[in-house]
């Protein structure tokens, strides 16, 4: 019997998935409803089927979530990788129905690995964090202009939009220690990461919203994953000069900060950025050196209780 995964390519919008199985073209409609006309055009391929989707900014959560409920393998991709695909096959053009094609020639091609359901605690967190993020972004853009304000009519309008950003952040922070409190495994995690320096429970929270494979991967790899590993540059007998790419972006903001508070407040992080500054690195690649130690070892605590994380 015939083992080998079909792929199924799924672009997916706000209102619709356009899909390619083999040589079917279908569009549903991103609903329930639509979702149960995948099940049943999708039902003689079950056991074998694989659907292969982009990340589009939460457009496809409710149907990930349903293909998980159903026992069906799916993969969400990050569409700068299915877009680079794309081109290394020469495909220029971009619509629906070709993005569905990219995406089902992507997984015959690569074979990613199937994305684990994630538990319905985790992915509130993650809304509440990407909204407290919003919030916070919004108060920072009217700060400045408190300074700016010559007419006190609208320099009281912006303390009034700073208080308002205040009391939402406020307010949102309640929910993430309400559902911070509710789950032993996610207290535990956040309360460990927060004995590390630089470290409080905001960004303790954070780093398990933004990176929930952390305390599961090797050094390298959870170094990778946030986009903080110095990548190779060479060729023949030319040796480039390394630098970071790729990863979590906010991960990567987020660990920059707290290298920041570490370097002041630990004597271990403080030392270590020296050291790098007396041997001639700039202040930035100090910074990002910083980060990853700190990554790692927060990776490791997760892993091995018995590490310490004092100053």
């Amino acid at each position: 019997m015939n083992s080998e995964p079909v792929y199924l390519g799924a672009d997916i919008a706000k209102a619709t998935l356009d899909c390619r199985l083999l040589n079917q073209v279908f569009t549903i409609a991103n609903d329930p409803t639509g979702f149960a006309d995948f099940l049943r055009r999708a039902k003689p391929w079950a056991a074998r089927l694989h659907v292969v989707c982009e990340a589009t900014g939460g457009y496809q959560n409710r149907f990930v979530d349903y293909l998980h409920t159903h026992d069906l393998a799916v993969s969400v991709i990050n569409p700068r990788q299915v877009r680079d695909f794309a081109r290394s096959r020469g495909i220029l053009a971009k619509t629906d129905r070709i993005d569905s094609r990219v995406l089902c020639a992507y997984g015959a091609a690569n074979t990613p690995a199937a994305d684990a359901a994630r538990p319905a605690h985790l992915q509130r967190l993650s809304l509440l964090l990407t909204q407290r993020r919003r919030l916070v972004t919004q108060r920072a853009e009217e700060k400045p202009r408190l300074h700016q304000c010559e007419d006190r009519w609208l320099r009281a309008q912006v303390e009034r939009t700073i208080g308002f950003y205040d009391r939402e952040i406020e307010k949102l922070e309640a929910q993430l220690l309400a559902l911070r409190d509710a789950d032993p495994e996610l207290k535990a995690k956040a309360e460990r990461l927060d004995q590390a320096a630089g470290i409080d429970w905001r960004s303790a929270l954070s780093l398990l919203g933004l990176m929930p494979e952390l305390g599961t991967l090797s050094r390298r790899a959870v170094a990778k994953l946030a986009g903080l590993a110095p990548l190779n540059h060479d060729s023949g007998q030319y040796r480039g000069q390394r630098h970071i790419a790729g990863g979590r972006a906010p991960v990567r903001r987020l660990l920059s900060m707290a290298s920041l508070n570490a370097i002041r407040c630990n004597s271990i992080f403080k030392a270590f950025f020296q050291k790098l500054r007396t041997a001639g690195k700039p202040g930035k690649v100090a910074l990002i050196a910083v980060a990853r130690k700190l990554l790692i070892l927060l990776n490791s605590s997760l892993q091995n209780p018995t590490i310490s994380l004092a100053n």
